[in-house]
């Protein structure tokens, strides 16, 4: 089915002036003749005015709603893009096939399933049924596993088992390159791995990622309805192409035989990778899709010339020939040049971000609303948090909860508040129920054995909790791990009398709860790192008491200040949770070497990723970017104690941005 551009529509579709309502980039694209597309559609450059309009241009055509197949990666952004369609040619939303790979893949399964032994009735487990099916026919396989504290609980292992099937690598390179911890036992995986499939297939359930799987399969071994969606879906159309995985990918391909198929992405913005994003999918789109023209849309509506010339100035350090060369360029009128602020610590960092916010607020009259604090990891932002709140400024933690009410953070200042005070019975509650079958009821009952064995001996009751009396009173699936949790306990009981208290967060830290980790988290080495974050906080305190009484006090201020549906607020958020949001001002802190990019990403040289996420970060700011970093770290790295600044800002000209200088008052 090939067209030329006819201006008349068919039948019941309204007349639609594609010329006058597209710029130039974006008409011919939306207008290009059938075949492969790739539209790279820079940040802020209109990608799903793009699509919507794709969408009605190929109505406007003759081509029916039920011969177009809409990809996305939420159905929000499906069910937004098919109302404006609705809004343009009158077309119901139901007409089309448009939703997630998820959602057209399961559809898709419902109605020939069976051809790969799959029956129709199949239910699909959530996420809690996932995992305990996992548990089972893991423990099938062998009941001693999930006792060993450091091996992973079932949800972790299923984050294993899951990003290995979405980007088809083999389990042990996956837990190599995404989940250290799990290294000596990696060579378990696939029995287990093995033993939950046969379990879904008795059951005649699936999980979410078999969605994807199965309907691969489908495509792949069955001709026949490989043919009939090919011959059915005249035009595939995929949202954040740079986005997909390895099985969706494929999928793609199969589905867009005929080469009617148009991918809207953008390399630049791939950062994703933790969750199976493919850069090569892509990359190499071209070369898997013969006779692919590219289209570029690179007018950007969102930022000043200036944050936009920073921003290709990041694009040009990348690698060359590992990117689509693009060039944003402004449609709106020039204003003040990013902002490269150096401070001293992470105080003054601090200081400068809350001066300058209070006179974009009270001065310029922006909504806080319209202001955005973004960081690489949750850690950065910990003081950025506590000054927020000493000022009592209204803030949102967009990407999550705010730091002290992480779990993995509130658990380890449970220990300490344990340790520090033995009579506080809720901090024991918190750290004893995380042993194997310790419920709140075990918890009283060994916390009054140790009591008792305290006050009768007079004993310290650290001590009293490795003795054998107390011991006798721990569940049998505990009695393991009852002598490091009691060492552990000890160490750190040790250091709050004999040492400063970052040295007892960071031995609590190495001790029985960070064992724990390994196996509560997948993403431990994250979570590791956003605790060691404590201990640059714990060292501005001389003593464990000024420390926790802090820490209660910030928690109880943040819990009473409770931000109402319609209260301006400021946006805190990691920078991989701001992606497709924007703001009129944009602070990116903790630009340092170490923090961004991390000593992990120094370590293995792959910085490609990272300057993705950069570019990412200082394309979110409309009008005014300022980017901070410390000079000295709140505790010591492979480098010691003095920072640098972030190489992705070292390798750009230095006539992109202005160099402000932070003055002991915080003026500038």
């Amino acid at each position: 089915m090939d067209y030329e551009l006819d201006p008349r529509p068919p039948a019941g579709i309204p007349p639609i002036d594609f010329r006058a309502q597209l710029n130039d980039e974006q008409f011919a694209a939306v207008t290009a003749q059938p075949g492969p597309l790739l539209v790279l559609a820079g940040a802020g450059s209109g990608k799903t005015r793009t699509l919507t309009y794709r969408v009605a241009y190929l109505l406007s055509q003759g081509v029916k709603p039920g011969e177009i197949l809409l990809l996305t990666f939420t159905n929000k952004a499906a069910k937004e893009m098919l109302h404006r369609v609705h809004d343009l040619t009158g077309v119901e939303p139901g007409r089309f096939w448009g939703g997630t790979f998820h959602s057209i893949g399961n559809r898709a399964l419902r109605m020939f399933g069976d051809a790969i032994g799959l029956p129709k009735n199949f239910t699909i487990l959530d996420a809690d049924e996932s995992e305990t099916l996992l548990k089972q026919s893991v423990e099938a396989t062998d009941k001693t596993f999930f006792k060993e504290k450091t091996n992973p609980r079932p949800g972790p292992l299923f984050s294993v088992l899951s990003l290995a099937r979405n980007t088809q690598l083999p389990l042990h390179d996956t837990v190599e390159r995404h989940f250290p911890q799990y290294g000596e036992i990696s060579d378990r995986f696939p029995g287990f791995a093995a033993a939950y499939e046969k379990k879904k297939r008795e059951d005649k359930v699936v999980d979410y990622d078999d969605l994807l799987e199965l309907w691969l399969r489908l495509l792949s071994d069955t001709p026949d309805v490989a043919q009939y969606f090919s011959h059915r879906f005249r035009h595939v159309l995929v949202d954040e192409y740079q986005d997909t995985n390895t099985i969706q990918a494929q999928i793609v391909d199969r589905l867009a035989a005929h080469h009617r198929v148009m991918a809207v992405g953008d390399d630049a913005q791939c950062i994703y990778s933790w969750r199976g994003a493919d850069f090569e999918n892509i990359m190499s789109f071209p070369d898997r899709h013969a006779g692919t023209v590219i289209h570029r849309i690179e007018t950007n509506y969102r930022s000043t010339p200036e944050i936009l010339a920073f921003a290709n100035g990041v694009l040009n350090a990348q690698p060359k020939g590992r990117h689509f060369d693009k060039e944003l360029r402004a449609a709106r009128k020039h204003g003040q040049k990013p902002a490269v602020i150096q401070a001293m610590d992470d105080k003054e960092q601090a200081g400068f971000v809350l001066k300058r916010i209070h006179a974009l607020v009270n001065e310029e009259g922006v909504s806080p609303n319209e202001i955005a604090i973004l960081y690489r990891s949750h850690y950065v932002a910990l003081e950025m948090q506590l000054a927020l709140t000493r000022a009592g400024i209204p803030y949102t933690i967009t990407s999550g909860v705010k730091f002290f009410e992480r779990q993995h953070v509130r658990d380890l200042i449970a220990v300490l508040n344990f340790v520090y005070n033995p009579a506080n019975t809720s901090a024991w509650n918190r750290i004893a129920v995380l042993l194997p079958k310790v419920g709140e009821k075990g918890a009283q009952k060994i916390y009054a054995a140790a009591l008792d064995h305290a006050k009768l001996m007079q004993q310290n009751f650290i001590d009293a909790l490795a003795t054998d009396d107390v011991a006798s009173k721990v569940p049998k699936d505990a009695k393991a791990d009852w002598p490091s949790f009691c060492a552990s306990l000890r160490q750190v009981y040790d250091a709050m009398n004999d040492q400063k208290p970052a040295d007892a967060v960071e031995i609590a830290i190495d001790g029985w709860y960070g064992d724990y980790m390994k196996g509560e988290y997948a993403d431990y080495v994250d979570r590791i790192e956003e605790l060691k974050g404590l201990i640059g906080f714990a060292a501005q305190f001389t003593q464990m008491s000024e420390f926790l009484a802090q820490i209660m006090l910030l928690n109880g201020e943040t819990s009473e200040r409770r931000i109402e549906n319609d209260q301006e607020s400021i946006k805190l958020t990691t920078i991989h949770q701001a992606k497709g949001l924007e703001y009129d001002a944009v602070f990116l802190i903790g630009a340092a070497e170490g923090q961004f990019p991390g000593y992990r990403t120094i370590e293995s040289g792959d910085f490609e990723e990272e300057r993705r996420l950069f570019y990412v970060a200082v394309t979110r700011a409309k009008n005014e970017l300022y980017i901070t970093y410390p000079r000295v770290a709140s505790r010591p790295g492979p480098g010691g104690m003095m920072l640098q600044p972030s190489r992705f800002l070292m390798e750009l000209p230095s006539d992109l941005y202005d160099e402000l200088r932070i003055k002991r008052s915080f003026g500038w």
